[in-house]
């Protein structure tokens, strides 16, 4: 019997999978998008290598992973219907990491959240059908909740139809979170709903660089168009992933949904900007929020100039995330703190560290290759 977890060559996914393997005992059932066995466990060592190192990985690659060729927009999954039996007979649980974070394009969250997701409930409900679900698991976002200004948002009040969303990516995910309530009334659903997930607490290396890459640029603006006082919601990876695998393993936990943030305690613009200037950022930060609507002009211009010029890419993703950036909005984290025994470490904790890796590293990560020497697992294509 294994856990069914989707997403897990993503960045949240790689969490999941380290703190299930690592924490727990179960084996886990990987749906990964890739022609080939080979293929796919290239794609997890390339995920995974950021918490753990090859002889690790290929020791759980051997006792305690069975990898599922598939695709969630495909029509079952992409799988074979052997494959496809197999899983449903064998998976006690799922969670459901996978996703379009294309806040820009509909299309990709329409196919790969909506369609993706409804999908993953069929194959659940199979399985509930069968032998029963012990839990599905959904990781949705705190962006879900819509537009809102000056707020702190109780998961209760999350969902309100009412709202308009900020961009296809919180739409389609809103809609999932009621697609799984809808066509699985009589399974256990638990929904994670992350706020922006920056960085590790416990070390400076990132894989994931986009909104790492728009802090970067703010962090080099001598003027800022935010107020000193707007707090901003960020909690690091290491906290989320923990919180999704030990509230998904309880027996009961204690709630339905869960925000995976900073809630109150989130910091400030202006105690973000000291503590990187504490740890070696010498330019000075000064805040005009009355700037902020030139500066929206002046982005939303930059992002459609020519490519070569090598502007559009760092304006485009600060078009996407402007708007979550001056929406001064926390989201309550009581839930999750109660249940972990602890609240997440504050970003200015470890927000240089991050910056550093990032832009000495040009936003990228040293991935290691599958080494050349290392004996290929027999894996049997699922």
């Amino acid at each position: 019997m294994a856990i069914f977890v989707t997403g897990t060559t993503g960045y949240i996914g790689s969490y999941v999978a380290t703190g299930l393997l690592e924490g727990h005992r179960e084996r886990l059932a990987l749906l990964v998008r890739a022609k080939t066995v080979e293929d796919a466990e290239e794609r997890l060592w390339k995920s995974l290598q950021l918490h753990m190192g090859f002889d690790k990985f290929l020791e759980y690659l051997r006792s305690r992973i069975d990898i599922y060729l598939g695709d969630i927009t495909l029509p079952d999954l992409g799988l074979e219907a052997a494959a496809k039996t197999k899983l449903i007979k064998s998976m006690t649980s799922v969670i459901h990491c996978a996703a379009s974070l294309n806040r820009k394009s509909d299309k990709a969250c329409f196919n790969v959240n909506l369609r993706g997701t409804l999908a993953i409930i069929q194959l659940a409900r199979a399985a509930h059908e069968q032998h029963g679900l012990r839990r599905m698991s959904d990781v949705s976002t705190v962006a879900v909740a819509g537009k809102r200004q000056d707020e702190v948002v109780t998961e209760d009040l999350t969902i309100d139809w009412e709202r308009s969303d900020y961009d296809p990516y919180a739409r389609t995910k809103k809609f999932c979170e009621h697609m799984l309530h809808e066509l699985l009334p009589d399974v256990p659903i638990t929904v994670f709903r992350p706020s922006i997930v920056l960085g590790d607490s416990r070390f400076p290396e990132t894989t994931q660089f986009d909104m790492v890459r728009a802090f970067g640029f703010l962090s080099q603006l001598p003027i800022l168009p935010f107020r000193r006082d707007w707090r901003i919601d960020i909690v690091p990876a290491d906290y989320v992933g923990r919180a999704i695998v030990e509230i998904h393993q309880k027996e009961k936990p204690a709630h339905d949904a869960y925000n995976l943030s900073s809630g109150t305690a989130s910091l400030t613009y202006g105690a973000a900007v000291e503590a990187i200037a504490r740890a070696g950022q010498v330019r000075p930060n000064f805040f005009l929020p009355w700037l902020q609507w030139p500066f929206t002009k002046v982005v939303n211009l930059l992002a459609d100039t020519p490519r070569e010029l090598g502007i559009a890419g760092a304006a485009s993703l600060m078009k996407v995330f402007l708007p979550y950036l001056v929406f001064n909005t926390v989201f309550d984290n009581t839930r999750v703190c109660e249940e972990l025994g602890e609240a997440p470490k504050s970003f200015d904790q470890y927000a240089y560290g991050l910056l550093r890796f990032a832009i000495d590293g040009g936003y990228e990560y040293p991935y290691k290759p599958w080494p050349a020497a290392a004996v290929r697992i027999a894996s049997k294509q699922r």
